[in-house]
């Protein structure tokens, strides 16, 4: 029998977990906050004898952020249709950068964030291709270890439904190839800085997959292509006439979402910021972040 408050406590202890479950869910930290948020406010609205009645407020407040994220993921798909060109999941600072900048006590939910595989910017696009009861039912079992009986109350089906979801999930998952270590991709990055401040296309060119693809995200607040740019030659003339366009960008390498990644500066604003996929010790994906508002915690 829990002591009455002990429950408040416990529930109050638990939004760094909830944070985690919500960007991995919604792939904006904006809205995993709005969400956690939320959840806390019905834990809150509770009488206290009811909250006194809950044996694990994390499960319960788990539960209720799950579904507000699902709720949420449904509607989001009809908003990215109205989105200015792609849409692409907020970058993650380090968090020794992110301290750095911003100090211990601060209340960005970035500065909670924990970085493994399950956030980084190949991982999360794949996410995005998932129904949201396949991403709901393959985050909350695959990434947290979850039980299917606790997702069936989250999507509304059977728990023998929710595994069918997570198997269809971990299948999408398994097509995209395995990523190159720290070191291989650090190299490999820090190759694409160098040719890229000398402007060197036939170097870049010899970096990049044939078949790479670079997809870039402004929202429609600041100038940036609106498809992706596909090949890895025009993606080097493209990155090329970037350099001659904005005389004084500062290139610096940086952990974008925990893996090796570019942040481009300009009289010390952060412009852009730029996840890589390497395989082979080519670059076959680039994920370039333009929209202000998913930069703040960069700034």
């Amino acid at each position: 029998m829990e002591t009455a408050g002990s429950g408040t406590d416990a529930a109050a202890g638990e939004r760094r977990q909830l944070i985690n479950v919500a960007y991995r869910l919604l792939g904006s930290l904006a809205e995993s906050e709005d969400a956690v948020q939320e959840a806390y406010a019905r834990w809150y609205a509770l009488p206290r004898s009811r909250q006194d009645e809950i044996v694990a407020p994390g499960a319960w407040l788990t539960t209720v952020t799950g579904r507000i994220c699902l709720d949420l993921l449904g509607s989001a798909r009809a908003r990215r249709e109205r989105y200015v060109g792609a849409w692409l999941p907020d970058p993650l600072p380090d968090h020794a950068e992110w301290h750095h900048g911003h100090g211990a006590d601060s209340a960005d939910p970035a500065d909670r964030m924990v970085l493994d595989e399950s956030v980084t910017m190949a991982f999360l696009v794949v996410l995005e291709s998932m129904t949201p009861a396949e991403r709901v039912a393959f985050v909350l079992h695959d990434v947290f270890r979850y039980p299917f009986a606790e997702i069936a109350g989250i999507v509304g089906r059977t728990p023998a439904a929710c595994k069918q979801l997570a198997a269809s999930a971990r299948r999408r998952v398994r097509v995209a190839r395995a990523p190159a270590t720290a070191a291989v991709q650090a190299d490999v990055v820090r190759q694409v800085k160098e040719a890229w401040e000398s402007k060197d296309i036939a170097a870049l060119v010899d970096l990049l997959d044939p078949a790479a693809v670079m997809t870039a995200d402004g929202g429609g607040q600041v100038g940036t292509v609106l498809r992706p740019v596909e090949g890895g030659t025009r993606i080097a003339e493209y990155m090329v006439a970037i350099a001659d366009k904005a005389p004084g960008l500062e290139l610096l390498e940086r952990s974008v979402n925990g893996v090796p990644g570019l942040v481009a500066r300009r009289a010390g604003a952060v412009m852009t910021v730029a996840a890589f996929d390497v395989a082979e010790g080519r670059v076959t994906r680039i994920w370039a972040v333009r929209n202000p508002e998913k930069l703040r915690s960069w700034s």
